[in-house]
This record gives C-alpha cells, structure tokens and sequence, in this order.
C-alpha cells in the first residue's frame, strides 16, 4: 500500500514572468498550492522578470489586481519553503535576496541545471 510519503513527487515550478500582465504568476501559485495539498514536495524556481514577484508593498489593486507579494508570502503555510532565485536575475534589476518577501536561496547559473534535475516534476510558467 501507498502512503502519502512514498508517492510524494518533488515538483519545480519554474517562474518566468513579472507578476501582473499575465494570469501565469497567478496560475503557477495555484498550481504549487494544490500540489502541495495533494503531498506533493513544491519548490518555486525565479528567472528573468518574475523576480518583481518577490517585491514587497506592491499595489496590485491599482490595476484591479489582488497584492502577489500576499499571496507568495503565504505559501510556507502550505509547507511551500523552498525558493530559488537567479542570481543573475536579481543583478541585472539592481535586487538583493534581502529585498524579497520570501527567504530565497540564490542561485549562480551554473546551479541551476542541477536543480531543475533534482526534481520529478518541472513545470515552467
């Protein structure tokens, strides 16, 4: 018989995209919430613009949109813990790890292969 613990798939949702202008940033944060409340392992990768997402005291509302900060800064609620961000990604926008809502591990390019090897599932949004 299957437990939850043996048939748990260590997913990488891989963001692409600033966080307005497009439904995927939102989309991606569904899907890690229900994948996590099936017993799924969610790790969230950051690349490029999707790095604004991380940004603190944003004013979604302005635009008719709910705060992405809140709802990223909610996941650890749903075991979600694991944040990786490109280190490339946050020098070319002038941001330090310390700028972000969530507590991210920084990754060098060469690191990131590796890490998107290390998961079952890799899904790029």
């Amino acid at each position: 018989m299957n437990t939850p613990e043996s048939t748990a798939k260590r997913w990488l949702l891989v963001f692409q995209r600033p966080p307005y202008g497009s439904a995927l940033a939102r989309e991606a944060v569904d899907v890690a919430l229900a994948a996590a409340a099936f017993g799924q392992q969610v790790s969230l990768l950051f690349l490029g613009n999707s790095v604004w997402q991380l940004l603190p005291n944003q004013q979604g509302d302005a635009i008719g949109h709910k705060d992405f900060d809140r709802q990223l800064g909610a996941l650890p609620m749903y075991d979600i813990d694991q944040f990786f961000v490109a280190a490339d990604a946050l020098t070319a926008r002038g941001l330090a790890a310390t700028d972000l809502v969530l507590p991210v591990t920084v990754l060098e390019p060469a690191a990131i292969a590796p890490l998107l090897a290390s998961h079952d599932i890799v899904l790029s949004f």
